[in-house]
């Protein structure tokens, strides 16, 4: 796992994020959407922050806000000391270039009719004005980079498979050699080994080019081996952050302790003992959200305040912060989990 990085100045600081959607229904009133609902978090030069939870959690809306490729209803995101919610999209243009993104899926990302070369040197065109030659020597080295052989500039994305897809995607992100890359769910289409493969990939470009990652998954097990800090999300709501080995080793949150519990252990003894706690309910509509605590329909520790009252973060031993009602007015979770409670688990 990776080391906890301490830097006194936060490259990326979003404070009280939220994003809205409205759709218009003939005949029906308007669908209104918060997908993002007051977010708060930092990232430093150098870090990776996972950000993790189920589809329609939000996870993907914050990361295209942090670009502005969704409009923000409200709060600031701090790029290296710029406001990016009030500033020119001129300026905002010129900010992409240290702020790339890597998708989920390279074959959607990438031009299939354009060239490997084409795809990759584009930025170079738009940015930087480079002639012809010198693009190509760039995507040689790039290519070379992400671990691909030079010769293979010239082929097209069908020939490739998904990892390799995947590495071409990368170099495109590296082009304008960036401070912060936005990884939305950029491992979750490949097989395992792949996986694992892209996961050392980007690890290395983090060390060798002092990148930043906002790591954006649902597989809590994949975050675990890159990421520094960990933020849990539920219905556009972070409910849980903090250092990725307390987070792990010693979740606060109920949700996060049900999200933990699905992840496969390899060892049969252990994963016997261990099970699985499935939660009651369905995720409630995010156009009409619960009141209180967005969790107290599915977390079986629910208490009358939960109903009633949004809990606040609160600071948690080992650091980083929980939003819930459980460590101020409800049983102790210190020592205790989910399994110890009157869930259903299945074994």
């Amino acid at each position: 796992m990776s080391q906890q990085i301490v830097s006194s100045q936060p490259l990326v600081e979003v404070k009280d994020l939220s994003v809205t959607f409205s759709k218009k229904r003939l005949f029906k009133p308007t669908r209104v959407v918060r997908a993002v609902n007051g977010v708060s978090f930092e990232i430093a030069q150098g870090e990776t922050l996972g950000l993790v939870g189920e589809s329609g959690s939000g996870k993907s809306t914050i990361g295209r806000a942090l670009l502005k490729l969704v409009p923000m209803e409200s709060g600031s995101v701090r790029f290296d000391n710029t406001e990016l919610t009030t500033i020119s999209r001129a300026e905002m243009r010129r900010m992409r270039r240290r702020m790339q993104m890597v998708f989920q899926d390279p074959y959607s990302s990438l031009d299939p009719s354009a060239t490997v070369a084409a795809s990759i040197s584009e930025p170079f065109r738009v940015h930087e004005g480079l002639s012809a030659k010198q693009a190509w020597s760039r995507v040689q080295e790039l290519l070379e980079v992400v671990g691909l052989r030079p010769s293979h500039a010239n082929r097209y994305p069908y020939e490739f498979s998904g990892g390799q897809r995947q590495r071409v995607a990368i170099a495109r992100a590296l082009a304008l050699t960036p401070h912060l890359i936005v990884c939305d769910e950029a491992v979750s289409a490949l097989d395992v080994s792949t996986q694992n493969q892209v996961i050392n990939l980007l690890e290395d470009l983090r060390d060798e080019f002092d990148l930043s990652y906002l790591f954006i998954a649902h597989d809590l097990a994949i975050v675990r081996h890159i990421a520094h800090r960990v933020a849990v999300m539920y219905l556009g709501h972070i409910v849980e952050s903090g250092p990725a080995e307390r987070t792990y080793q010693r979740p606060a949150h109920p949700y996060t302790q049900a999200l933990l519990s699905a992840i496969p252990i390899p060892n049969p003894e252990r994963s016997n003992r261990a099970g699985r706690i499935l939660l009651r309910g369905d995720l409630p509509d995010p156009a009409n959200p619960p009141s209180g605590c967005p969790f107290q329909t599915r977390c079986p520790y629910a208490m009358d305040v939960c109903r009633e009252v949004m809990p606040a973060m609160t600071a948690v031993d080992g650091g980083g912060q929980v939003a819930c009602h459980l460590q101020t007015a409800g049983p102790e979770l210190n020592g205790r989990s989910l399994m110890d409670a009157d869930v259903e688990v299945v074994r």
